[in-house]
């Protein structure tokens, strides 16, 4: 997701899926606040201080960094706080946090659009964010020289303080505030000016510090969406159709749900966004009702043109697509492979494939609607505000402007919440009855209804010359297009055979750092995949699957040559022509998971191996430098054990190392869920799959040994929260192959599919 989203005012006003996800998604929308009374909370009183938009010092001192990310646990408003702190020159138990809403003013020119994901948000942040400390830094200290009559040059800025040491007078930030003599502006060509810290001056930077937003976590006080509270609100329960999408309901009867205390109705709904199909809302005064209304509805459904479509019946179209020569469009294309092909002295063939994911947070689903006169309230918890209020905007056939989002704290999202589909009933309800409406999910709804890692396909060629050296390799990934669906333009990549758009965000990782003069990848969609289940954007994205193919391929190449595969991949990170930098920073990584697990020095027992895999998710231009050795052990009826994993990462500069851990070791293990145990299906036209009981990720008693390196070597800050999870299933099928000679190139990996493996 490397395009950012422009502010522009949308001219027009059509109630139309074109106007509101692209139109106004895509123009940037102007949400809100216009001229609009009572809204605005986030805003600082007048007595504030506030050097930027995205921070505030109040008369007592205290600094509220408000932060335009989403933060589902991961901690990203207490690591903008962090970045801010460190050139602000505050005392961190001095520092606060706050959630940004929809206003215009919080969608930066420089940061673009309010969207969470890819794990972009310190990467992206840090230096907007470390200028904005240091302009304040700048004001306060102009300040303090004007009230104390002494230059700015001999003050020194440190824990809230500003100090002048000849004549031993100090000024707290709340003191110089409060006397208003900090009141200097910065252009933006003068914030770029700015000379930053360089990291040996770093006091804050680096540093595990206390998050902050632990403490209201703990003690009740941090809001998630499912707790607010409105008066005189009702609840809303979905009654979700059995086929994903295409649906409609034909009739609903509620003769058994008027017979429900407290019932008031329900409301088929009319979704011109097209984010959901065949849905039905019961409202009633409490959950508990509105649920029990919900069951007691009788709805007749047209299932619509998907009502047949299976997961094999998406497969069979994936291969049927991939053999057409003139399907998809072309996202690299370097020399000509199948020339190549023809001399190369031996050529391998694989397919490889991975099953529907689903998100599942532990916070289901929630919103909760209010139209205070013009103006609708939407009280949420997402990753992308930009394009959620344009949603709701369509839901309730409002204009965008008139649209308030209040941002919660999110209990899990992992790229779920980038959807908006739990407004639409909450918005529709809200504006049926005249009361404020909150829509919660039973774990059912949000199963059957996820916007799920999209089921793909992938065939890979590849050939050797005589020395076992790699010459070419082609690529094709078959698959629903998450990012297309969203129909935002500038989310889109144009293809380099110049076909038209494509969507990168099924094969970012694909144009790997590896050098090989013959390299052409495809990129195709699956349009019968893409609208039977639309599909969203899952913790990893597509180097959660291109990856898998990539580096599966990569070790069968080196197993066919005869050579030692981490030793393999070292001499294809040579760091040549356009893979300067980033092959020799990802073969660092590789190196030192080598080392620190002991691969390639220990005598393994029978039936026990290491396979190694290194990856630069999330994309080339933001990439993670990531390797893993996965140590595994293989039973003789398939059954595979993992052991222990062990993750090297290059984070460039730490800000929180204790978090970076957290972040890496989590990233590893849902990469191991996703290899071994979590798996969707499509059937009828529905997910298969309604609760834990069936789709079963990774339990405690699975868990192995997590090992983590973590290379800080004071470049630019990378993401940490996705990309571990892309390097762990090639590592562990690579581990089975040495374990037990089996080759998987399916995912899950199932103790089935290992022991024909070995019997092949």
């Amino acid at each position: 997701m490397n395009k950012h989203v422009n502010n522009v005012t949308p001219e027009t006003t059509d109630l139309s899926r074109r106007s509101f996800l692209v139109g106004t998604a895509a123009s940037g929308l102007v949400l809100g606040y216009a001229g609009v009374p009572g809204i605005g909370e986030a805003l600082a009183a007048p007595s504030n201080f506030e050097p930027s938009v995205w921070y505030a010092i109040a008369p007592d001192g205290l600094v509220t960094v408000t932060c335009g990310k989403a933060d589902m646990g991961q901690h990203i408003a207490s690591t903008m706080a962090q970045i801010v702190c460190e050139e602000l020159g505050a005392k961190w138990s001095d520092m606060r946090v706050n959630l940004a809403s929809n206003d215009p003013k919080f969608n930066d020119p420089v940061l673009g659009a309010q969207i969470t994901g890819g794990s972009w948000s310190t990467m992206m942040n840090f230096d907007a964010m470390s200028r904005a400390g240091a302009a304040g830094r700048m004001a306060l200290t102009e300040g303090a020289a004007a009230a104390m009559g002494v230059p700015a040059s001999e003050l020194v800025v440190r824990d809230s303080m500003i100090v002048h040491a000849k004549s031993k007078k100090q000024m707290s930030f709340a003191e110089i505030v409060k006397s208003g003599k900090a009141t200097k502006t910065f252009t933006p060509d003068e914030l770029k000016a700015i000379k930053l810290k360089t990291p040996d001056q770093y006091t804050m930077i680096g540093v595990s510090v206390p998050q902050l937003d632990i403490p209201s976590k703990t003690n009740g006080t941090a809001k998630y969406g499912i707790d607010v509270m409105l008066p005189g609100m009702a609840y809303g329960a979905v009654v979700t159709p059995p086929v994903r999408f295409g649906a409609t309901v034909k009739s609903v009867d509620d003769s058994a749900a008027k017979k429900v205390p407290g019932f008031i109705k329900a409301i088929t709904l009319d979704d011109k966004t097209q984010t959901t199909s065949g849905w039905v809302v019961a409202v009633a005064s409490t959950y508990a009702n509105a649920k029990k209304a919900a069951a007691a509805l009788k709805i007749a459904y047209d299932g619509g043109p998907n009502a047949k479509v299976s997961s094999e019946t998406l497969l069979d179209e994936a291969k049927r697509l991939q053999k057409l020569e003139d399907s998809g469009q072309f996202f690299v294309k370097d020399g000509d492979p199948n020339a190549a092909f023809g001399t190369a002295a031996k050529v391998l063939e694989a397919e490889y494939t991975t099953s529907i994911n689903i998100h599942a947070p532990m916070e289901p689903m929630n919103a909760t609607a209010e139209f205070k006169g013009d103006i609708l309230h939407v009280y949420s918890g997402n990753q992308f505000a930009t394009r959620s209020g344009a949603i709701a905007a369509g839901a309730a056939g409002i204009d965008p402007k008139f649209v308030v989002m209040h941002q919660m704290w999110l209990g899990g999202g992992f790229g779920r919440r980038l959807d908006a589909d739990m407004m639409i009933p909450a918005v529709q309800a809200a504006k049926a009855i005249g009361k404020p409406v909150k829509v919660i999910y039973t774990r059912e709804n949000d199963m059957t209804m996820d916007f799920s890692r999209p089921l793909t396909y992938q065939k890979v060629k590849a050939g050797v010359d005589g020395d076992g050296k790699l010459v070419a390799l082609s690529h094709d990934v078959v698959s629903a297009w998450p990012t297309a669906r969203w129909g935002i333009p500038d989310f889109l990549t144009p293809s380099v055979d110049k076909k038209g758009p494509l969507d990168s965000f099924t094969v970012n990782g694909a144009d790997f750092f590896y050098t090989v003069p013959n390299h052409h990848v495809r990129a195709i969609k699956n349009e019968l995949a893409h609208n039977a289940t639309p599909s969203g954007q899952l913790r990893s994205v597509a180097p959660g699957w291109t990856f898998w193919a990539v580096e599966s391929m990569i070790d069968e190449i080196a197993a066919a040559a005869g050579k030692d595969p981490a030793q393999f991949r070292i001499a294809l990170l040579d760091g040549k022509g356009k893979n300067d930098g980033g092959a020799q920073r990802l073969r660092n990584t590789l190196l030192a998971a080598m080392g620190l697990s002991g691969y390639g020095t220990k005598q393994l027992p029978k039936g026990e191996g290491m396979g190694v895999a290194c990856v630069s998710s999330q994309e080339r231009a933001t990439a993670s430098w990531t390797a893993c050795v996965a140590h595994v052990a293989v039973a003789p009826s398939g059954e595979v054990t993992v052991k222990k994993l062990t993750v090297a990462t290059d984070v460039g500069t730490q800000v929180h190392p204790d978090n970076i851990r957290a972040q890496v070791e989590g990233a590893a293990l849902w990469g191991l869920s996703l290899a071994m145990y979590e798996k969707a299906t499509l059937k009828d036209g529905g997910i298969e799959q309604t609760n834990f009981d069936s789709y079963t990720p990774l339990r405690m008693s699975q868990m192995p040994e997590v090992a983590v390196a973590v290379i800080a070597n004071g470049e630019k800050a990378t993401g940490v929260g996705e990309p571990a999870v892309t390097v762990v299933a090639p590592a562990i099928g690579n581990a089975i192959f040495n374990a037990s000679g089996a080759r998987v190139r399916a995912l899950p990996i199932t103790a089935e599919a290992v022991k024909g493996a070995m019997k092949a």
